[in-house]
C-alpha cells in the first residue's frame, strides 16, 4: 500500500514536472515572439524616422537652394541694371561725340570752301590785270585815249563786276550762317531748359481762415459790425463771412495785404479778444513781421542765385516779387528761374555767368513798384536799377526784355529768351477750368463720332485719348486704320498745346456657362 502511494506519488511528480517544463517552453516561445515584434517595429520606427529626416534635410535643402536663386537673381538684376545704365551712358558719349566730329567736319567743310573761293577770287584776280592791260593797249590804239582817262572807265566797269559778285557771296554766307546760329540758338536754350527744372504753383486772390466754433463768426462782424469793418480798413481787405462751416474768406488783388489779413485774423482768433483797439494792434504788429519776411525772401532768392552786393531796397522789392502774380504764375520763382536760365545760357555761350543771373533776376523788378510809379515795369524796373546802382547791363535787360527799345547787350537777349521759356513751360500759367474742360469735352466728342467706337476717355490732361472700340464691328486692321485716321482728325480740326497719343483697343471676349 506504502509503495502504492509511493509510485503514484512519484508519478504525480514526473507529470507535474513535464507539465511545468512544458508551461515554461510555451511562455518562453510567447516572449520570443514579442520581441521579435519589438524588434520589427522598432526598425519601421527607424526607418520612418530616417525617411522623415532625410524629407526635412530635401526641404531645407530646397529652401536654401530657393533663397541662393532668389540672391543670384536679385544680384544678375543689379548687374543688369547697371549694365545697362553704361550701356546708355556709352551711348550718350557716343552720340556726344559723333557730334563733335559732325561739327568739326563742318567747319573744316566751310574752311575748305573758304580757301577754295579765296584761291578762286585770287585767279579771277589774275585774269582781270590781263584782261586790263590787253584792253588797255587796245583802247589807246583805238580810241586814242590817254591813261588816265582809259583807267579810270576800266576801274569804275571792275568795280561795278566785282559788287555784284561780292554780293551773292555775302548773301550766300549770310544764309550759311543764319542756319547755323539758329541751331547752335535751339541747343543752347534746349540744354538750359534740360538742366533747370522748377516747380510752379498757382495763386489765387483769396485765403481762407479756419475757425475754431461758429460762434467765433459773430465775435469777428462785432456789434452791427464795427469788428469787421475795423479790420477790413486797417487791412484794406474783403472779410467775407458765409454760410461755410469754420471757415472765413480774406479776398484782396494785392498779395500783400491779403497776407497781412490773413496773418491777423488768425492772431485775433487764436488770441480770442477781438475789438478795434486790438485790431489795430494786431495789425501794425502784423506788418512788421511781414516786413522782415519779405527781407528774408529777397535773401534767400539772392542766395538762391549765387549773387551779391545788392542794394537793401532792391532786395526789399525782389521779396514783395513773391506776393506778386503774373497769369496767376508767382513772380519770384519766375524771376529765379528766368535767373538760372540765363546765367546757364551765358555760360554755354563763354559769357560771364554772374552777370547774367543778375540780369535775369533783376528783369521783373518794376511789378513790385509799378502801382506806384508811372510807366511799364520794364521802364519802372530800369529806373529802380539805374537809382540804386545797378550796372548798364542789368539795366537795360530789364528796360528792353520785352523788345521795347532795341536791345544793345547780349544779355537784354538772353534774357528774354529766359522769360519767353519760362512763361510758356507747361504749368506755370493756368488755363481756365473752363478752357480745360472744354478741349477735353471736345477731344472726346470728336472720338466718339467714328463708327464701332463703345467708349472714349481723355487722360492725362489731354495728352493721350484711349478709344474702346466694338470687336464685333471692327476687326485689327480696321482698328490700326481707325488709329490713324483719329489722329489725322484730331490735327486738322483741335488746336493744342504739344501732341496727343491716341490708343484703340478692342478686345474679344467669349463666356459660357457649365451647368
Amino acid at each position: 500500500m506504502l509503495t502504492e502511494v509511493a509510485i503514484g506519488a512519484t508519478l504525480a511528480l514526473i507529470v507535474g514536472a513535464f507539465i511545468g517544463y512544458f508551461i515554461d517552453r510555451i511562455r518562453r516561445g510567447s516572449a520570443y515572439q514579442s520581441y521579435q515584434q519589438i524588434l520589427k517595429q522598432a526598425e519601421l520606427d527607424a526607418e520612418n524616422l530616417l525617411k522623415s529626416q532625410k524629407l526635412e534635410a530635401k526641404e531645407e535643402l530646397l529652401k536654401r537652394r530657393e533663397s541662393l536663386e532668389e540672391e543670384v537673381n536679385k544680384q544678375r538684376e543689379e548687374l543688369w541694371s547697371v549694365e545697362k545704365k553704361l550701356s546708355k551712358r556709352e551711348n550718350a558719349l557716343e552720340d556726344q561725340q559723333a557730334d563733335f566730329l559732325k561739327k568739326e567736319s563742318m567747319i573744316q567743310a566751310t574752311q575748305s570752301k573758304l580757301a577754295s573761293r579765296t584761291k578762286a577770287v585770287e585767279a579771277r584776280e589774275q585774269e582781270l590785270e590781263r584782261a586790263l592791260k590787253k584792253q588797255q593797249e587796245e583802247l589807246f590804239k583805238i580810241s586814242g585815249l590817254d591813261r588816265e582817262t582809259a583807267s579810270q572807265m576800266l576801274l569804275d566797269r571792275l568795280e561795278n563786276d566785282l559788287k555784284s559778285e561780292t554780293g551773292a557771296l555775302i548773301l550766300k554766307y549770310q544764309n550759311e550762317l543764319k542756319q547755323s546760329c539758329d541751331k547752335l540758338a535751339r541747343e543752347t536754350i534746349g540744354m538750359a531748359v534740360q538742366r533747370f527744372a522748377s516747380g510752379h504753383v498757382a495763386e489765387t486772390t483769396v485765403s481762407t481762415v479756419e475757425l475754431p466754433e461758429e460762434e467765433m463768426k459773430g465775435r469777428i462782424i462785432g456789434r452791427e459790425g464795427r469788428n469787421i469793418r475795423a479790420f477790413e480798413k486797417a487791412t484794406g481787405v474783403d472779410v467775407i463771412v458765409d454760410d461755410t462751416p469754420g471757415v472765413v474768406v480774406v479776398s484782396a488783388f494785392d498779395n500783400v495785404r491779403r497776407q497781412i489779413g490773413k496773418m491777423s485774423l488768425q492772431k485775433l482768433v487764436n488770441d480770442g479778444r477781438i475789438h478795434p483797439a486790438r485790431i489795430e494792434e494786431v495789425v501794425e504788429e502784423t506788418q512788421k513781421e511781414l516786413e522782415e519776411y519779405i527781407q528774408t525772401m529777397g535773401q534767400n532768392a539772392c542766395q538762391e542765385v549765387n549773387i551779391s552786393g545788392v542794394h537793401p531796397k532792391l532786395i526789399d522789392l525782389l521779396g514783395r516779387l513773391h506776393f506778386r502774380t503774373s497769369y496767376s504764375q508767382n513772380v519770384l520763382r519766375h524771376s529765379i528761374e528766368v535767373s538760372a536760365l540765363t546765367g546757364i545760357m551765358a555760360e554755354q555761350l563763354g559769357l560771364d555767368g554772374t552777370l547774367a543771373r543778375r540780369c535775369g533776376l533783376f528783369h521783373d523788378i518794376g511789378k513790385a513798384a509799378d502801382h506806384e510809379m508811372e510807366g511799364g515795369h520794364p521802364a519802372v524796373g530800369a529806373q529802380l536799377l539805374k537809382r540804386y546802382g545797378e550796372c548798364q547791363e542789368v539795366v537795360h535787360a530789364a528796360a528792353g526784355h520785352h523788345d521795347d527799345i532795341r536791345p544793345d547787350y547780349i544779355y537784354t537777349v538772353l534774357v528774354a529768351a529766359a522769360d519767353a521759356c519760362s512763361a510758356s513751360r507747361p504749368g506755370a500759367r493756368r488755363d481756365t477750368l473752363e478752357k480745360y474742360v472744354r478741349r477735353l469735352e471736345e477731344l472726346e466728342t470728336l472720338v466718339c463720332g467714328f463708327p464701332g467706337v463703345d467708349h472714349t476717355y481723355a487722360i492725362q490732361a489731354g495728352r493721350e485719348v484711349r478709344v474702346i472700340v466694338d470687336s464685333d464691328q471692327v476687326n485689327d486692321r480696321e482698328a490700326a486704320k481707325m488709329c490713324k485716321d483719329i489722329a489725322k482728325a484730331i490735327e486738322e480740326t483741335l488746336t493744342y498745346p504739344g501732341e496727343i497719343r491716341v490708343t484703340v483697343m478692342r478686345e474679344a471676349r467669349t463666356v459660357e456657362y457649365a451647368r
